[in-house]
């Protein structure tokens, strides 16, 4: 959703642009070339995206979680902007442990060189506490079940979960099942509700009146969160809302990239005081 992006930033030379979820700096060489008067900064957490961006002209990079957004930025900025999920490059790289579709140790951290690994978490959770984690991050149906034999099992790659998914449940849409017990793990893993729910205060504090802040959300966790977090600030006049509903790809960009066809993005703009 680069053009929406951009759209909703709405950069203005001389002003200063804040991406949350640099990545491979996609979003921000963008919105370089929209406006090469722009200053940017970004924050990036993976060390792989680290080492392909730092050279990258024009934008002061940070390493870093967004959770730590007050701290790792210090200067007033006039958009920010967080683009949620997991990359092309996590998915495709089967060492990561992020993909169904590629068998890899089962690892799902965005920092590989903090936390637990998806392995870890697997090993030192109770079958309750995996059954919440596969209820309430992944909304998965037969979480109970599922939870009982993955820890029966305790998978160590990402095709050992896969087929553990799979036996443990009936019917034709096991698929479904795995994509949302993978989700789970891999934000409770990476502890991204709590980032996201920290982050979203810490970046309106840092925007300029009149600055905006832009979310692209992937699942309905994360967008209830922005949305709710959205009509909260709205009712205390700190944020006016931008996007009635949020914004979707367009049939052009689902062709061209079909990961993007669960993308959600909401825009709000910071009032004048």
């Amino acid at each position: 959703m680069a053009r929406e992006v951009v759209e909703y930033l709405n950069p203005q030379s001389g002003g200063t642009i804040l991406d949350c979820t640099l990545g491979f700096g996609g979003h921000a060489r963008n919105v370089k070339i929209q406006n090469p008067n722009v200053k940017l900064i970004g924050i990036e957490q993976d060390e792989d995206a680290l080492q392909e961006i730092k050279d990258i002209n024009g934008i002061q990079v940070i390493k870093g979680n967004f959770r730590d957004l007050g701290e790792l930025v210090k200067t007033r900025v006039d958009g920010v902007l967080f683009d949620l999920g997991i990359s092309s490059y996590q998915i495709d790289e089967a060492s990561r442990g992020f993909s169904i579709r590629f068998d890899g140790p089962l690892d799902m951290r965005m920092d590989k060189s903090k936390g637990k690994s998806a392995y870890d978490l697997i090993c030192e959770s109770s079958e309750e506490e995996l059954y919440l984690i596969f209820k309430n991050f992944g909304e998965e149906r037969y979480s109970n079940k599922i939870a009982h034999w993955v820890k029966k099992k305790l998978p160590k790659t990402t095709f050992e979960l896969k087929e553990i998914v799979e036996r443990a449940i009936l019917g034709w849409k096991k698929r479904e099942s795995v994509s949302r017990i993978f989700q789970a793990l891999r934000i409770a893993v990476n502890q991204e509700l709590d980032a996201l729910s920290e982050a979203l205060p810490q970046a309106v504090e840092l925007l300029n009146p009149g600055g905006r802040i832009v979310v692209i959300s992937y699942h309905s966790l994360e967008d209830r969160i922005v949305k709710w977090f959205f009509r909260e600030q709205k009712k205390d006049d700190i944020l006016k809302i931008i996007t009635k509903r949020p914004v979707r790809p367009g049939e052009e960009e689902l062709e061209r990239n079909p990961r993007s066809r669960s993308a959600k993005l909401r825009a709000a703009e910071k009032n004048e005081k």
